[in-house]
């Protein structure tokens, strides 16, 4: 029997979960969340950093309006594939190798985007950065979930995710800054080192998911070394052996989304983040568009739009313990605020500092309530399919991505007014939460 430094008997066979959730937030979680948190920001900077791009870029190519919205798709497309390749993959072989490889390739594939010299290449390297960026996000959302203890893990993984809020808002203030002064190439190649300097650090400080390698059997003195930092001054019995009291799932990982009454759940969810991520890949990439055409500058626009990230950052820090304590019933009210936000943004348009306003709280609201989302998500599967899960959900949600910069593309080439733009934009923030409030009735 393994005894902890405060005199707590710990058992020769150890529930791995089980052990985590009765242990305090420490340093070492800490550590885990900020490691994750430092992939996904990078990961929110390249994402974004096409939409604060793009009307330079529409200008030296001489564009026409909309004519980006391909561009944005394809970066998008990327994800979704990533997401939903890599998710299980991550189930099968390891959170740290995928978080790994997908580091590698969004920086390879951002840094190759500022040679890109017309919109044929432009495509073609934002699905190849596209790829890596959707790898790295579920598999950073499930390691960070899977160091969490129960009571706090909502809050933990929103905490961690607000990375890529952050992130993404750097985006806009780092392109208002570079644009003017070198051009917009000079943010794909900020954007493309960061990850690879990045890189030799994930390999130091990276771990890999404890209930992962418990659940492998076979590397128990790696667990206990983990576990060690967890609750420092733990002691385990030479013969100790970690367990996580969740079977196996053989087979495809995919089809136990939908086993063990988990379909109509997985549904739901997958309508939530549809839904969600092209409410906020519509106005994430198109915002400052609308901004210029309205008369302010590209880099005020790109300053201005980086509000909706702003905005996610303070919903994610703020929403974390109201998601934790309620659930999906305070995801459902987050959506329903952001309906109203998002619509707000086109009946306030003539003036700056009420649509930065209106900019800021859709944030708020749609950044911070997919933050939940995926917070939610991970706490839902069992360890053997959280990051499939994850990543599925993330995934099928991608092809809102894609289809919100299009719909916003074509209605842009039609010539629509701000107020009846912004007005559809609303419309999907209501349809999630809708799906949220059924899923609060489940819960």
């Amino acid at each position: 029997m393994a005894v902890t430094a405060t005199g707590e008997a710990v058992s020769d066979t150890i529930d791995v979960p089980a052990y985590v959730d009765r242990q305090p937030v420490g340093a070492f979680q800490i550590r885990v969340l900020l490691v994750c948190a430092a992939v996904l920001f990078i990961d929110g900077f390249d994402t974004q950093a096409i939409g604060y791009v793009a009307p330079a870029v529409a200008q030296e190519w001489k564009l026409a309006r909309g004519s980006l919205g391909p561009v944005f798709s394809a970066g998008l497309l990327g994800l979704m594939i990533g997401a939903l390749i890599f998710g299980p993959m991550a189930d099968r072989i390891g959170r740290r190798r995928i978080i790994l490889a997908s580091t590698l390739v969004f920086g390879i594939g951002t840094l190759l985007t500022m040679f890109a010299p017309d919109t044929t290449w432009l495509i073609a390297l934002r699905v190849l950065t596209g790829l890596g960026l959707g790898g790295a996000m579920p598999n950073a959302v499930a390691l960070t979930s899977e160091f969490s203890p129960h009571r706090r893990r909502a809050t933990l993984v929103m905490m961690m995710f607000a990375g890529f809020s952050i992130g993404a808002a750097l985006g806009g203030l780092v392109a208002a800054a570079l644009i003017p002064a070198f051009g917009w190439r000079s943010v794909f190649l900020v954007g493309g080192l960061v990850p690879l300097l990045l890189l030799p650090f994930l390999l130091n400080a990276l771990p890999e998911s404890i209930r992962f390698l418990a659940m492998l059997g076979r590397r128990d003195h790696e667990v206990a070394e983990i576990l060690k930092k967890i609750s420092p001054g733990v002691s385990f019995a030479a013969r100790a052996k970690f367990v996580v009291q969740e079977p196996k799932l053989p087979g495809l990982p995919v089809a136990h989304l939908f086993a063990e009454r988990r379909g109509s759940v997985t549904l739901l969810l997958w309508i939530v983040f549809f839904m969600s991520l092209l409410d906020l890949y519509l106005l994430s990439n198109w915002l400052p568009t609308v901004l210029n055409d309205l008369g302010v500058s590209v880099s005020a626009a790109a300053a201005i739009g980086a509000t909706l990230q702003v905005g996610g950052v303070v919903g994610t820090f703020t929403l974390g313990r109201f998601i934790d304590r309620f659930s999906f019933r305070a995801l459902s009210l987050t959506y329903l605020f952001a309906a109203a936000a998002v619509a707000a943004i086109g009946m306030v348009s003539h003036s700056i500092v009420l649509v930065t306003i209106a900019i800021f709280a859709s944030g708020f609201c749609i950044v911070g309530g997919q933050i939940a989302s995926n917070a939610l998500t991970a706490t839902f599967y069992p360890t053997a399919i959280r990051s499939t899960g994850v990543g599925w959900a993330l995934g099928i949600g991608r092809i809102g991505s894609i289809v919100g910069p299009l719909v916003g593309g074509a209605m842009l080439a039609r010539d629509m007014g701000a107020q009846p733009l912004f007005a559809a934009a609303a419309v999907p923030a209501l349809v999630a939460a809708m799906a949220a409030f059924i899923l609060a009735r489940r819960d």
